[in-house]
């Protein structure tokens, strides 16, 4: 796994963090307190001089795991996070995992259409499969959600601006060019606090985290970060062979972020 520049991703997420807060009116950042998202947290704290300018909107299936809702608590504090909770249904849908599919996009469309937030901060990366790396550092959607990637605005020499209509908003992806290994050697560079459930314990740990319902553990012995970068650097696991809902067909996935899915 090759690792990047860590000051020049930096450098860059903390240039694009910034030209959202100045270019859009109401701006959010979504949190799951997974590595990429707290990555994300720790990135726009040190953009605005160690506080948070917005809310960060974490959406609860009510079944995350016990690790996470109590890192969760502990960090919005330690951290003086704006943290919005909203609560998501869990009932059938058409990527056949009611827990973390199309339910939480309409969790979150809710709270849009009640808080007016413009742009929303997210932090999926290129790497992680096929679908987001079609993804834009600033990728509108229209009013329903909607996302489509043959239509995207063109990035060129750092403009990220883009056009909404009256009611629509743009994903802002601020850690697209980091690659996994590059998450964990910045998390080891400015040491951010991170679930503990990605450490091992009896010779298992998570490498990505979703819910309990759709995540499982994977033979580790990777204790603390450096464990982890080490591990990194021989295997041939994909990141997130653990997560069921990316074993669909990439179809499925691609309708879904199409439709708005985070």
């Amino acid at each position: 796994m090759i690792q990047q520049d860590i000051n020049e991703l930096e450098e860059r997420s903390i240039f694009i963090i910034r030209e959202a807060k100045s270019k859009f009116k109401n701006v959010a950042a979504l949190w799951s307190m997974g590595k990429d998202s707290t990555t994300m947290i720790a990135l726009a704290r040190k953009a605005f001089l160690g506080k948070v300018p917005f809310p960060v909107i974490h959406i609860d299936n009510g079944i995350d795991f016990p690790e996470t809702y109590k890192f969760r608590a502990e960090l919005a504090k330690k951290w003086n996070l704006d943290l919005i909770v909203v609560e998501s249904e869990i009932k059938p849908e058409m990527s056949g995992f009611a827990c973390c599919g199309a339910n939480k996009t309409v969790a979150l469309k809710k709270l849009m259409e009640e808080r007016g937030f413009d742009a929303l901060i997210v932090s999926i990366r290129r790497d992680e499969h096929g679908i987001r790396a079609k993804e834009r550092y600033v990728s509108p959607r229209d009013r329903n959600f909607k996302w489509s990637y043959k239509d995207q605005p063109a990035e060129l020499w750092n403009d990220y601006s883009s056009s909404l209509d009256s009611k629509g908003h743009v994903r802002v992806h601020p850690l697209l060019d980091f690659n996994e290994i590059d998450i964990w050697n910045y998390i080891k560079k400015e040491k951010v606090p991170i679930n503990p459930l990605y450490f091992s314990r009896n010779g298992m740990r998570y490498r990505s985290l979703g819910c309990t319902h759709c995540t499982t553990a994977i033979k580790s012995n990777a204790r603390n970060v450096d464990d982890i970068i080490k591990e990194l650097g021989t295997t041939t696991t994909e990141e997130r062979a653990g997560r069921d809902q990316d074993k669909e067909k990439e179809y499925v996935m691609q309708k879904l972020r199409s439709l708005g899915y985070m």
